[in-house]
């Protein structure tokens, strides 16, 4: 859904890249920085409180800010590598994998809930990366790509509602995957 609005707001996103540029922080730099970000972020979920709940959503925002500057970065200063691309999508991974630990151990949901939103938040990532290895474009496929899923589930926490954004999470991931999933399958079959 984003991937559109991505579209519109790509000019934006470039000036934001030239001028983080100007920090002389490389592309890596960004994408260690959101995962800092991730860190901080899970460790306010696992604190749970009123206050601490809102600082976890700030964070998760300002770590899903700093994944959008790595990239506009890596572009501003022609600095776009597989290498960069590669860890850019593994740590996106690991914070994924932070942020829904601090919430597990911050007890907001049920620990199997925790792990079926993380599990096929990372299966739309497998998938992607996956049905992509095979030749089938897969970026924009579905609803609940990371972006809207971190905004969701920041948007939730900041108003106090951490167990709905699970929720939202897990519903969206799994629409996603099995999106994804039957867009994949089919795609392969036309093609063979």
């Amino acid at each position: 859904m984003l991937n559109r609005l991505r579209q519109i707001i790509e000019p934006l996103t470039a000036k934001i890249g030239a001028a983080a540029a100007k920090t002389h922080i490389p592309p890596s730099g960004w994408t260690a920085l959101s995962l800092v970000a991730a860190l901080v972020s899970s460790y306010f979920y696992a604190a749970r409180g009123v206050s601490t709940t809102i600082f976890a959503g700030v964070m998760l925002l300002l770590a899903g800010f700093f994944d959008v500057v790595d990239g506009a970065v890596a572009r501003a200063t022609n600095r776009v590598s597989k290498v960069g691309a590669f860890l850019d999508s593994s740590l996106d991974r690991l914070t994924e994998v932070v942020i829904f630990t601090g919430i597990m151990l911050g007890g907001y949901a049920p620990t199997y809930l925790v792990l079926l939103a993380l599990s096929f938040s990372l299966l739309v990532s497998y998938s992607r990366a996956r049905g992509e290895s095979l030749g089938v474009r897969v970026f924009g496929v579905g609803i609940g790509e990371r972006a809207e899923r971190i905004i969701v589930l920041a948007a939730l926490t900041l108003v106090g509602f951490v167990y709905l954004g699970i929720i939202a999470v897990l519903v969206l991931a799994l629409i996603t995957y099995i999106h994804r999933l039957i867009y994949v399958v089919n795609a392969l079959e036309r093609s063979s």
